[in-house]
């Protein structure tokens, strides 16, 4: 049995494609995957491994590079037609918002806007609609409801079937790093080494490290 929690809809994206291959791979392994927003006590709560990211490294536990996790602003394709786009960070405060609410903490994370020259800026957004989901929120973005602040990962499927276009796209939010967390033993068992090479390996054979890049 190898119980995996990961975000959901993250889950679903990206690593549901890997069940068939993986488990044809390692038939003898159970996936117990727990699709869920927030972050886990891996050791507590007996997972082998977790998938997240823009936390930090709690004791006993290790983690391997992933990705990026970077933040981008969307919106509906149609969203600024007959009024004009924000063409920088200040132009923001005018527009509806979009926000996931941190399930750790059940607010608003303030994250600051940042671009290539390292010039920072506020989020100024009004404060429209909070969502615990991803997915609900470019949903939300995709009928014209606001501009939503998403993780990349989770707008990426949204922004390649332009159902959704970035929104000041010089600007994202940089929420460290997306990983895969395991607990730190010397002796890792066969399931969780075997699960985590696996993944990474993907991940770079794929290129979503750079996929989920903002730059």
């Amino acid at each position: 049995m190898l119980k995996v929690s990961m975000g959901t809809g993250f889950g679903r994206a990206y690593m549901a494609p890997l069940l068939a291959p993986f488990l044809a791979k390692y038939p003898a392994i159970s996936p117990d995957w727990h699709f869920d927003n927030r972050q886990v006590d891996l050791i507590a709560q007996g997972f082998d491994a977790a998938i997240g990211g823009g936390f930090e490294l709690p004791p006993g536990v290790v983690a391997r590079n992933l990705g990026p996790a970077h933040r981008i602003l969307v919106a509906a394709p149609d969203y600024f037609k007959g009024k004009k786009a924000p063409k920088s960070p200040a132009e923001l405060d005018t527009f509806d918002g979009i926000f996931i609410r941190s399930p750790q903490t059940g607010r608003v994370r303030p994250w600051p806007l940042r671009n290539r020259d390292h010039q920072q800026a506020p989020v100024t957004l009004r404060v429209r609609m909070t969502m615990s989901d991803p997915e609900a929120a470019c949903e939300s973005a995709q009928m014209g409801l606001g501009i939503a602040l998403i993780s990349m990962p989770n707008a990426l499927p949204f922004l390649l079937d332009k159902r959704l276009v970035r929104v000041l796209p010089d600007w994202y939010i940089d929420g460290g790093t997306l990983s895969i967390y395991f607990a730190a033993q010397k002796l890792l068992p066969a399931k969780t080494r075997v699960f985590v090479d696996y993944v990474v390996e993907h991940f770079r054979a794929h290129h979503l490290a750079q996929q989920f890049s903002a730059i």
